[in-house]
């Protein structure tokens, strides 16, 4: 039987990637044998991540994006597809969020977390989904979150742009099924990443909604590999417009 799993000779175009959960599945992915476009607003990062890959035994091209403006997606999509010659795998991982109570909330705060989320999800989507139509095949993944299921205070931008993501992706695996596309997303509950950072810090905080997971800790970077690989890979050739929620059962209570 041959490995589904396998990644070998695909070409993975990853936003975010400089670290935290995009760079644990730019890792993830080049193990099981792709070839990486590493993409952040930080190319310094991009490039440091893209080098340690490439020891790996894989190629990878550090590449510089804003994904929240439209000139820059499409310069970072061109790149890609001229260091690759093609774009076979798309994760949409770049993201931010800004806490705070919706009464008390900026504007621009709000229009930045949307833009770079939600807008910053279509841009992406856009330009590497007209390479992949071309092709008659691709994988896109999408970084929701379990706050696109459920919902908590000072997350307002943040889950709307979420749930947004959630029913972005259900519309692209209903357009681009006809070309052999699959779209799905998966949504991380709590990560012990740099944009959770002030909730770590708290002991109370932290205990506090580690009391809520069922599997009894946060997740780790790690712990999204599988399910991405999982879903770039022929594995799920059937599987389109889903959410994997990957969250140690929180969603469950």
């Amino acid at each position: 039987m041959p490995n589904i799993f396998s990644l070998e000779e695909k070409v993975a175009l990853i936003t975010g990637a400089g670290q935290g959960i995009g760079a644990a599945m730019a890792r993830g992915l080049a193990a099981a044998g792709a070839n990486i476009a590493v993409a952040d607003l930080d190319m310094e990062k991009a490039a440091a991540l893209a080098e340690s890959i490439t020891q790996g035994g894989v190629k990878a091209a550090p590449l510089q994006v804003d994904v929240a403006k439209a000139d820059s997606v499409e310069k970072m999509t061109a790149a890609a597809f001229h260091a690759f010659g093609k774009i076979d795998i798309l994760i949409n991982n770049a993201g931010i969020n800004i806490r705070e109570e919706c009464i008390n909330m900026k504007e621009e705060d709000w229009d930045a977390v949307v833009a770079v989320n939600l807008k910053g999800t279509f841009l992406c989507s856009r330009a590497v989904g007209k390479i992949m139509i071309a092709q008659k095949k691709g994988k896109v993944i999408n970084l929701a979150s379990m706050m696109s299921a459920v919902a908590q205070p000072n997350r307002g931008p943040y889950a709307a742009s979420k749930g947004g993501i959630v029913q972005f992706t259900k519309v692209l695996a209903l357009e681009w099924a006809q070309y052999n596309i699959n779209v799905n997303a998966v949504g991380p509950g709590y990560v012990l990443t740099e944009i959770n950072k002030n909730l770590m810090e708290d002991p109370a905080t932290f205990d506090y909604f580690t009391s809520k997971i069922p599997l009894g800790r946060w997740s780790s970077t790690d712990d999204l590999i599988g399910p991405v690989v999982f879903l770039a890979s022929s594995a799920s050739d059937y599987v389109t417009g889903q959410v994997l929620y990957v969250d140690g059962g929180y969603l469950c209570l």
